[in-house]
């Protein structure tokens, strides 16, 4: 559903007139009809406004906003969806892929959603099970025909979104190019598998990355902790300016460092920071960097 129709009907639900809704926001009845008909869209500040006046998150607000931009960023796409009832932990297997992002949102359905360019058989070369098993969902992406791992990996995006209210712990295991966290609160989060880099956003909880090959790790928002668990990989990590964390290294031969700006610095990390960023395994080292 995207923005236009939740706005449409929060606003029948609250028996409200496009009129009386332009006096409520202080925007013209013009406005209103824009944003209902998907002509315009709301400001920064009148979506605020919207989702205080309704009691409902900017992200339930959006999210089917921003679905249907990423499904018109691709040609082809695969959608496969089931109803979850209660709090469970998930236990994601996807085999191969370019891209795959783990989001969450209001709803009370997982959605995992197959996107691509170049692969028009999306529906026929790969298949989405999903069981429910007591108190954990099990997802399982398969192959199909002549579909490799290797195309999966150069031409296949994966969106996972999946119930905020009922997501406990969530693993996944994959090898891809790019793996993206963004808008969960969660106990924990594991990763399983190879990636390049790791984008993480506005999300909070455990994060633990179990990768044996060099990984670039960006912070854009993030609260809790970062568990980074290697074998003889060199891997870095980016934070922001202002983030406050304290850093350990576990492990054997194990070596911790820092960077501003690319240029090596004394330990800038904090002990009595509510974030917290730890290195495990065997000789392995971690940059730990920061950019103004």
């Amino acid at each position: 559903m995207t923005f236009a129709e939740k706005l449409k009907g929060y606003r029948k639900q609250a028996g409200l007139s496009q009129e009386k809704l332009a006096e409520k926001l202080m925007v013209s009845r013009q406005a209103i009809t824009k944003w209902e008909t998907g002509s315009g869209t709301p400001d920064i500040e009148n979506m605020i406004a919207i989702s205080e006046l309704f009691g409902v998150s900017l992200d339930d607000l959006l999210s089917g906003e921003k679905a249907e931009k990423i499904s018109k960023d691709y040609l082809f796409e695969s959608v496969t969806e089931y109803d979850i009832d209660a709090v469970k932990s998930y236990d994601i297997k996807l085999g191969g892929a370019n891209k795959v992002k783990l989001t969450a949102y209001d709803g009370e359905k997982i959605i995992v959603r197959l996107l691509s360019n170049t692969i028009s058989t999306l529906q026929s070369d790969f298949k989405v099970k999903i069981d429910d098993i007591k108190n954990r969902i099990d997802v399982e992406m398969k192959r199909f025909g002549d579909m490799t791992e290797a195309i999966a990996k150069d031409a296949l995006f994966v969106v996972i979104v999946i119930p905020q209210k009922y997501m406990w712990k969530v693993e996944v295991k994959v090898n891809t190019r790019k793996f993206e966290v963004s808008g969960i609160q969660c106990e924990d989060i594991e990763f399983d598998g190879k990636t390049d880099e790791v984008l993480i956003s506005e999300s909070k909880g455990e994060l633990e990355l179990n990768c044996n090959i060099d990984m670039l790790v960006t912070v854009k928002s993030y609260e809790g902790a970062i568990e980074i668990n290697q074998l003889s990989s060199t891997s870095r990590i980016i934070v922001p300016e202002d983030y406050r964390f304290s850093a350990a290294r576990k492990g054997i031969g194990t070596r911790l460092s820092y960077e501003r700006n690319g240029k090596g610095v004394e330990d800038f990390s904090t002990d009595d920071a509510d974030n917290y960023i730890e290195l495990n395994g065997v000789k392995s080292e971690l940059v730990i960097s920061t950019e103004e």
